[in-house]
C-alpha cells in the first residue's frame, strides 16, 4: 500500500508501535543518553547527539515527504546550511542564486568565504548559468521561489547542468514545502528546509532539515552532524512532528488565501507590482506550473512610496509586522531592515528590493479579514 502525501504527513507505514503502549502521539524521548544491556549489546541508540527516537521518527516522515533516502533534522535552517557547507573544502567554488534569504547570503559571505570557499552569485531564473561556472565549481545552491523576489528556477534544467560538471544541485525548498514541490524528483541532490516555517507551522520552535537521495551524502552529512552537534532536540522534534500533521490542510488554505490576496493587490491603486508565481503575469508562471503542485503562500509587492510602507506597517491589525513565515498567522515583513538587513544595498537594488518592498506570508485566517486589513492599512 502506498500512501498519499496528505496521509504521509501523519502516518509511516510499517511503523513499530509495539513499545509505545498504544500511544497515538509519538513519545518525546527526553534523554541525553541510553543504557545498554551489556557489552556488544545495544538498543540501537547511544547518545542523543547521534540519534534519538523522536528525532528519528521526524526524519523518517520528512524523508518520505521529500521522496529522499534520508532526512537529517537540525536545530535550525541555518544549522542545516552550515552543515551542508562542510561538505566542501578550501578552493571549492559554489554558484548561488543572487536573490537569497539574507541569512544564507550572510553565511556564504562571512563563514564560507573565510573558510576558503569561493561563492559567486547569479540569477538562476534568467542568467546564463554556464558562464559563471569555473573548473572548481562543486555545487549550485538555489531557492525557488526566491526570497523575497519570488524568482523561479527550472530545477531540472539547472540540475542537468550541475551534473554535467559533477557538481551537486542543492535546493532550499522552504517556501513551498514538500507538499507542493519535491526537488529530489527533479534532479536535486540535497533539499534543505527551515523547518521553523511550513513544516512546524506554528511559529513556536526552530528547526532545519537536509534531505538527500544518495546514501553517500547521508553518511557524509551524518558524520559532520554528529561531530559538530547541530542536531534537533527531542522536544523540538516532537513539536515539528505535531506541526507536520496539518501541513497539507494549512498549505491548501494559505495558498488559496494568497492567490486571492495577490489578485486584490494587483488591482489596488497604491500597489505598483505584485510578485507571486501563481499570477499569469509572473515570468516564472509556466515553469512553476510544470515543477510544483502550486504557487505557495508567499508573495512580495511594492507600494507607491516609503510613506505608504510606514503607514501600512503601523496600522495593520490582523496581519502582524514580524519576520519569519509559514505559520498559521499572516506576517508582513520589511526585507530592507529585517530578513535582508545584512545584504549589501547595491545587491538589494540589483535584485529589485527597495524601500517600498514588502513581503507577505499569508496565513490561514479568513481571507476576507486579511483583505479588509490590507485595504484599510493602504487607505490611510
Amino acid at each position: 500500500m502506498e500512501l498519499s502525501v496528505e496521509s504521509r504527513c501523519i502516518h509511516l507505514l510499517n511503523d513499530n508501535k509495539s513499545d509505545r503502549y498504544g500511544s497515538i502521539s509519538f513519545p518525546i524521548y527526553q534523554t541525553a543518553t541510553f543504557a545498554h544491556p551489556g557489552i556488544g549489546q545495544s538498543t540501537g541508540y547511544d547518545y542523543s547527539r547521534v540519534q534519538n527516537p523522536t528525532r528519528e521518527q521526524l526524519e523518517k516522515i520528512v524523508a518520505s515527504l521529500e521522496c529522499g533516502t534520508d532526512a537529517i533534522a537540525f536545530s535550525s535552517g541555518m544549522a542545516a546550511l552550515l552543515t551542508i557547507m562542510e561538505l566542501f573544502k578550501p578552493g571549492d567554488h559554489i554558484l548561488v542564486d543572487s536573490d537569497l534569504y539574507g541569512g544564507s547570503a550572510r553565511l556564504f559571505k562571512t563563514i564560507s568565504e573565510k573558510n576558503g570557499i569561493s561563492v559567486t552569485a547569479t540569477d538562476f531564473s534568467k542568467d546564463n548559468i554556464e558562464s559563471a561556472i569555473t573548473k572548481d565549481t562543486k555545487a549550485f545552491f538555489v531557492e525557488t521561489p526566491t526570497n523575497p523576489m519570488m524568482n523561479i528556477t527550472d530545477i531540472r534544467a539547472a540540475a542537468d547542468i550541475a551534473h554535467s560538471i559533477a557538481a551537486l544541485m542543492i535546493v532550499d525548498n522552504t517556501f513551498l514545502s514538500p507538499y507542493l514541490q519535491n526537488p529530489l524528483l527533479l534532479g536535486a541532490d540535497i533539499v534543505m528546509h527551515s523547518g521553523t516555517k511550513y513544516l512546524a507551522g506554528h511559529n513556536d520552535t526552530l528547526a532545519g532539515f537536509a534531505v538527500v537521495k544518495s546514501s553517500k551524502l547521508s553518511d557524509q552529512l551524518r558524520n559532520i552532524y554528529k561531530t559538530i552537534g547541530t542536531n534537533l532536540a527531542p522536544f523540538d522534534s516532537w513539536l515539528v512532528l505535531r506541526g507536520i500533521q496539518t501541513l497539507a490542510v494549512r498549505m491548501d488554505r494559505a495558498q488559496e488565501n494568497a492567490r486571492k490576496i495577490a489578485e486584490f493587490l494587483q488591482n489596488h491603486p497604491k500597489i505598483e507590482k505584485v510578485y507571486y508565481p501563481g499570477l499569469k503575469s509572473h515570468r516564472g508562471y509556466e515553469i512553476q506550473k510544470k515543477q510544483a503542485k502550486g504557487a505557495g503562500a508567499m508573495l512580495t509587492f511594492n507600494v507607491d512610496s516609503y510613506e505608504s510602507v510606514k503607514k501600512m506597517l503601523s496600522n495593520i491589525r490582523v496581519i502582524q509586522f514580524a519576520e519569519s513565515l509559514g505559520g498559521t498567522e499572516s506576517l508582513l515583513t520589511y526585507p530592507l531592515t529585517q530578513t535582508h538587513a545584512d545584504v549589501d544595498r547595491n545587491v538589494l537594488a540589483i535584485n529589485g528590493i527597495t524601500e517600498t518592498t514588502l513581503r507577505l506570508s499569508v496565513g490561514i485566517e479568513n481571507v476576507n479579514d486579511l483583505i479588509e486589513d490590507l485595504d484599510q492599512a493602504l487607505s490611510l
